[in-house]
Parts: structure tokens; C-alpha cells; sequence
């Protein structure tokens, strides 16, 4: 943690050190998705772990009052001013964040706090709210993968990765879909506390200390959600089974179809030929092993289905631009800033 920081406001419970006050400010707007609020369940319990209070939590609008939340829920909240502080601002996003512009106040106190925040977050399509402020121009940042090509459009000067958990680019964070808030805020609280608070954390919500790939290995598998159980069982049986021989052949005995049926029903199902869904699979597979192991790079492609290591490269250049040794360093380096 910073030191001067620290000293910023150490003073809020008395005493110099690590247990200082940080305070986070969720930032809502009318119709914000709900399930932002669940995030700041990673600030409360990392206080427990803590042993006493570091995370002051509270909720802000523009307006003030009563804010209604996507599900139809009110949420009372302080209203915000020139005055108001945080060290860390959350921004949560809406369900649909291209039904209308973000308003021009919201935007105002954006560009007002972000430089002088210790952190600044958009949580889901939150991102949007800070892509429009102008804060994230010339860094790197994530989405909800369902709209991170819309960011990428309206805003070419963002570098959107749509593969990640969350990201952090200097004191600007961004999460991908809700559930990736309470991924972005234990990483805060690993920054804050240190890694064995954040994985006392992760234990208690019964969450992966650092969750294992990016949004790819999810999104990826709801675009080619099958409509029948058959086809399903299919997917399901390679997920299982990915160092072994998965043809049209092998498939369609799985589930009492012939070849051809199995391959027109396959692509009528899920828009994508049998042999380019499992080439994603076992990518996203291989993936986690590279990012998150220590496995040499033959293994890696022995377990996931690839005829040696030059096949996984390949395959790595073709669904990634990157080479798997090269992505292996950027995760180390995520990793260690």
C-alpha cells in the first residue's frame, strides 16, 4: 500500500500502520444491476479477517435518497458533492448499458475524482461509465463480454480485452460480468491486507482466491449453449474428456446419433461446426493450465487434446494472437503489479 496514503488518513481510528480506514464509495444510478451490492460482502468480511475495521463501505447517488436497483429494490443513498470522499470509487453498470446515455452529472464527477482517487472501478458495464468520462483513454480494460465489442467500437481508444476477470491499468480497475466484482474486490483486498487475508477471504465465501482463466472460458460455452439435453451431454462428455479422440465419430455414439445427423443438429444448435467447438474447448482448457500452472507446455497439450506442443501453438496463434509462452509471462506479470 501506498505510505502516503496511509498517512492520508491513518488518523480516522488513531493510529499510524496497517489498519487504517479505506473508504469505498459504490457510486448507483437508477435501474444499477443488483447484484454490484453483493461485491461489498468481500470488504465486509475481509474487516472480520482483519480483525477490526480497514473498509468503510457506503452508497452514493447523484441525487441522493432512495435509488432503485435493476431487480426493484431501493437502496438509500448519500448524495454526492463537491466534498464527498473515498479512496476507492465503484461504479456498477446497468442491465443493458447502450439503452441510453450517461448523465452528464455522473460523467462530471467522474473526471472530478479520478485523479485524485487512490482507485477508481467499473464493475461490469460499469466500464462504460468510465470509457464516457474519457478516463480510460490509453488503457487496458474489460466488459461484460457481451458488450465488450460495443465498447471497443464507441471507444477505439480503449484497449478492451474481453477474455479477462477484471483488470487493473495504474489506479483504474474493471470487472467483466457482476460476479467478477467479488473477484476484483478480493483483489483490492489482496493489495490492501496481502495475499493471506484475501485467500481467508475467498474461504469464507466459498470463492476461488484468483479464479482461473478469463470470461472466454464462459462466455465461450454460453454462445454454443445447445436447446437439447442430447447435443448438451455431448459438449458435456468432451469437457470431460478432452485428451482423448473427440470426432464427429466419437460424438455422435456418445449420444445414439449417426455423423451426419449429429453434425447438422450440432451446427443447427449451436452456429459452429463440432471440430471448431472442441478446438475452443480444449483452447480454454489449455489456457488455464498456461496461466495458472507450472505444467511444461508438452503436457499441457498431451492433457488437453493437442497432438504435440507445436499443435498448441498453432492453435494459440489462431484463437489468441499470442503464443502460450508469451501469454504464461503476461499472467506472471498480472500477477506480480
Amino acid at each position: 500500500m501506498d505510505r502516503g496514503a496511509n498517512d492520508a488518513y491513518s488518523h480516522v481510528l488513531g493510529h499510524a500502520g496497517p489498519a487504517i480506514m479505506h473508504r469505498v464509495g459504490y457510486v448507483l444510478g437508477d435501474g444499477f444491476q443488483v447484484m454490484a451490492l453483493g461485491s461489498q460482502a468481500v470488504f465486509e468480511f475481509a474487516n472480520l479477517v482483519h480483525g477490526e475495521t480497514f473498509y468503510a463501505v457506503e452508497n452514493w447517488s447523484v441525487q441522493g435518497g432512495e435509488i432503485n436497483a435493476s431487480l426493484g429494490m431501493r437502496v438509500v443513498t448519500r448524495e454526492l458533492t463537491g466534498r464527498s470522499r473515498a479512496d476507492t470509487w465503484m461504479f456498477p453498470g446497468v442491465i443493458d448499458p447502450l439503452r441510453g446515455p450517461v448523465s452528464r452529472p455522473l460523467l462530471d464527477f467522474v473526471r472530478r475524482v479520478a485523479p485524485r482517487a487512490r482507485r477508481v472501478a467499473g464493475i461490469c458495464t460499469g466500464g462504460f461509465i468510465l470509457a464516457e468520462a474519457g478516463v480510460l483513454a490509453q488503457r487496458r480494460a474489460t466488459t461484460h463480454w457481451a458488450y465488450a465489442e460495443h465498447m471497443q467500437q464507441r471507444h477505439p481508444d480503449i484497449q478492451v480485452e474481453a477474455d479477462r476477470i477484471f483488470i487493473l491499468d495504474g489506479q483504474y480497475w474493471t470487472s467483466a460480468g457482476m460476479t467478477a466484482a467479488l473477484d476484483m474486490a478480493l483483489g483490492m483486498v489482496e493489495k490492501d491486507l496481502g495475499p493471506e487475508v484475501a485467500r481467508s477471504v475467498a474461504h469464507r465465501l466459498v470463492m476461488h482466491h484468483r479464479r482461473a482463466g478469463g470470461q472466454t472460458q464462459h462466455s465461450e460455452l454460453l454462445d454454443m449453449a445447445p436447446r437439447s439435453d442430447r447435443i448438451q451431454q455431448a459438449l458435456d462428455y468432451a469437457k470431460r474428456h478432452l485428451d482423448r479422440p473427440l470426432g464427429v465419430e466419437q460424438l455422435a455414439e456418445r449420444i445414439n446419433l449417426s455423423p451426419r445427423q449429429f453434425s447438422r443438429i450440432f451446427t443447427a444448435e449451436t452456429g459452429q461446426s463440432p471440430a471448431k467447438a472442441i478446438e475452443a474447448l480444449r483452447l480454454e482448457a489449455a489456457r488455464v493450465m498456461v496461466e495458472q500452472g507450472r505444467l511444461p507446455l508438452e503436457v499441457i497439450a498431451r492433457e488437453t487434446g493437442f497432438r504435440d506442443r507445436r499443435h498448441l501453438r498453432e492453435a494459440y496463434l489462431r484463437g489468441f494472437g499470442v503464443a502460450p509462452q508469451a501469454m504464461r509471462r503476461q499472467s506472471r506479470t498480472r500477477l506480480r503489479s
